[in-house]
């Protein structure tokens, strides 16, 4: 038997709350069941291209999809990780391509918030910043992406180890969605609200999770303080899907936690959001 989480965070933020399907050591739908009590979207991970059992089946589907109409749940999806739009070798970007349709096409009935797009670059790429190259193949993918079908604001591109910027071009030409991810921000070593204010408008989600000693994707309790005043001014100003991501109970019950302390410091309303018993606030 797993934990429950100990109270509901639905419908409590202005921009809807959610976290991971890897929370518990289980498939997708026992997470699901477990979780679409508590938040209010759940990001689903197909973070693996290869393994058959990586993609649910259609039955799972039809499953996910009923269990979001029980529980008043969204999903949004990430993409595979292991996919190399940019890549130098035809074979390799014609698989990225196919298989982004492919999950998209599965998950269509699902009617996911936002399909999340890592567009990754190799060591060596990002160390010399020659970038033309890597640039014109990303383009090249991204082109018969969107000449399959795709609709390209459905794909939101997350910022990884190096300066979004380095795909603008790519973002506005195709109108695509931005996925800011703060941890990854942190982590890089770039400012928060430059990020944020540049692509707001773009932003359909935000991946928050803690950052300490060169990790992430720990308990958001983990960032140093002083990232929380711009992390609260981002949030604020967000009404998208805000992701705790994180891969274990324990990671997503303290970010829970924390993030509610934040909010109502932040907002000065210590009776805005109910306190679970146990819990209190500096």
């Amino acid at each position: 038997m797993y934990p429950d989480l100990p109270k509901s965070y639905k419908g409590v933020y202005p921009f809807r709350l959610g976290t991971t399907s890897f929370i518990y050591p289980d498939n997708y739908i026992p997470n699901v069941k477990m979780l679409g009590p508590y938040i209010d979207e759940i990001e689903l991970l197909f973070l693996e291209s290869g393994a058959k059992e990586s993609l649910p089946s259609k039955h799972e589907i039809d499953e996910l999809s009923r269990l979001s109409r029980e529980f008043e749940i969204t999903y949004n999806v990430h993409l595979p990780v292991d996919i190399f739009m940019g890549d130098n070798n035809f074979l390799t970007r014609n698989y990225a391509v196919e298989t982004v349709k492919k999950v998209m096409d599965l998950c269509e009935p699902l009617a996911p918030s936002t399909y999340t797009l890592h567009l990754s670059i190799d060591e060596k790429t990002a160390k010399t910043g020659c970038l033309d190259e890597w640039q014109k193949l990303l383009y090249k993918g991204m082109e018969k992406l969107i000449s399959a079908g795709i609709k390209s604001e459905a794909v939101s591109i997350e910022n990884l180890n190096y300066s979004i910027d380095w795909v603008e071009r790519i973002i506005d030409d195709f109108n695509l969605s931005v996925c800011i991810d703060i941890g990854h921000l942190i982590l890089y070593g770039f400012d928060l609200e430059t990020v944020f204010n540049k692509y707001l408008d773009k932003t359909t989600i935000i991946h928050l999770h803690g950052v300490e000693n060169g990790r992430d994707h720990i308990s958001l309790d983990r960032i140093s303080e002083d990232f929380i005043p711009p992390l609260m001014g981002i949030l604020k100003r967000f009404t998208g899907v805000v992701s705790l991501e994180v891969f274990s109970y324990n990671h997503l019950d303290l970010s829970l936690k924390f993030l509610e302390k934040c909010w109502q410091r932040e907002m000065g309303k210590m009776g805005s959001l109910p306190i679970h018993k146990g819990y209190e606030l500096p």
